[in-house]
């Protein structure tokens, strides 16, 4: 029953299973969860969500690659999932203080998910320093590093758009 429940957790209820692409599918997951969390509690909660992940996930990351050779196996999703949200707080700040819908935040939203993919993938400095660590504390923690560069992309998008422009 434990493998089971990690397995769940991990792959992120399915969304992991989807092909191609897995790690795109979990973050694309990741926001409509993200989003509800923050209409639940605000800002607050969706970084409570985010740690919960990551402390749950690392947990479900190693009963689940447990006795295998592949420590980062690409149907586990949820540290995707963490570092999705962890991406969107500056969104769901935003929205808070604004006032208004975080839906009505939509270009921040989708550049918190253009920006932790690109950093996802493409694991320049501390986040592939993280994913070379081949463990499962590795696995959650280079998602972690990529979710905080992309907050801070969103808030200088941000910075740009109202501040310098003025949108």
């Amino acid at each position: 029953m434990q493998k089971f429940i990690a397995r769940s957790i991990a792959v992120f209820f399915g969304a992991g299973l989807i092909r191609p692409a897995p790690g795109t599918w979990g973050s694309l997951a990741a926001i409509p969860a993200g989003l509800g969390l923050h209409v639940l509690g605000g800002p607050v909660l969706l970084a409570i969500g985010a740690c919960v992940a990551f402390f749950v996930g690392w947990w479900a990351t190693l009963v689940s690659t447990h006795g295998q050779d592949d420590h980062d196996p690409s149907e586990i999703v949820i540290d995707e999932v963490a570092g999705q949200w962890i991406a969107l707080i500056p969104v769901a700040i935003g929205a808070t203080h604004s006032g208004a819908s975080i839906l009505a935040l939509w270009p921040g939203i989708l550049t918190a998910f253009a920006a932790f993919r690109f950093f996802d993938i493409l694991k320049p400095g501390p986040v592939g320093m993280a994913d070379r660590r081949h463990d499962a504390f590795g696995v959650m923690l280079d998602d972690v590093i990529a979710g905080i560069l992309a907050a801070f992309v969103v808030m200088g998008a941000a910075w740009i758009s109202h501040g310098l422009i003025g949108v």
